[in-house]
């Protein structure tokens, strides 16, 4: 079995986000980055599938900037075969690159792909859903267990209501959700050992993908800011204040 894993190099989950000043985005310059957290439980699963025998091979892509290929270096040393780096110089759409891990997907021929149930810099949690359409293929969406089967996956998944099991036929995308399993950190050695595996850099213009922007961002900007709370003497004037001011009971 070979696993095609989707890594997404975003703006670190513990960094304070800003936007530029005239709008148009949000201050990526010395800002620390790093994986998608979601997309460590993707690698994580893959690796866990293939130290179990059911693998035989894991191979991590990504599509983004030149720097993109941190986030593949980092999926090799905590246990993926060998990368892949899709470049492009500008943000892309999910849509787009669902088309351009269509392209991928049709040249490795996997029989899983797994990737984060969204990322965190837009929250679209579109790409894994588009990519199955493109495909034609099975999904199981917010993996939060996963069970390989013979030809099949059993896939519990996180849903509104509680907890709900499916089992998909593979080959399947799997969009993993972050309680699937506690992601590994690389060691020293198995960093070092990453240097030497290969990984493969592809332009995107070269897949022949329809990368344009379907959506016009006009402007981007902060939240407002909350209102300080104040203090009550007592339940009767929260009850009051609630009630009078607030409107809610």
């Amino acid at each position: 079995m070979k696993i095609l894993v989707a890594v997404k190099r975003v703006i670190d989950y513990n960094v304070q986000i800003r936007v530029k000043e005239d709008g148009s985005g949000v201050v990526t310059d010395n800002v620390k980055m790093s994986t998608n957290p979601p997309d460590d439980n993707a690698i994580e699963e893959a690796v866990k599938i293939k130290e179990a025998g059911k693998a035989s091979e894991i191979i991590a892509v990504t599509v983004g900037e030149e720097k993109a290929q941190e986030t593949v270096r980092k999926a090799l040393a905590v246990g993926a075969d060998r990368g892949i780096h899709i470049k492009v110089d500008s943000v892309l759409e999910p849509l787009a690159v669902s088309k351009i891990l269509k392209k991928i997907v049709e040249k490795e021929n996997p029989d899983l792909v797994f990737m984060g149930k969204q990322a965190i810099d837009d929250d679209c949690n579109q790409t894994g859903q588009m990519l199955a359409a493109h495909l034609n293929w099975p999904q199981a969406t917010f993996a939060s267990k996963i069970e390989v089967k013979e030809n099949s996956l059993e896939v519990t998944r996180e849903v509104d209501e509680g907890l709900e099991t499916i089992e998909v036929n593979t080959p399947a995308i799997v969009t993993c959700d972050l309680r699937l399993n506690e992601p590994r950190y690389a060691s020293l050695p198995n960093i070092m050992k990453a240097k030497k595996k290969p990984i493969e850099q592809i332009n995107a213009s070269d897949l022949g993908v329809d990368t344009n922007p379907r959506i016009e961002h006009i402007k981007i900007e902060e939240p407002p800011k909350r209102k300080a709370g104040i203090k009550v003497a007592s339940v009767e004037e929260l009850v009051q204040k609630l009630k009078n001011e607030a409107k809610v009971i």
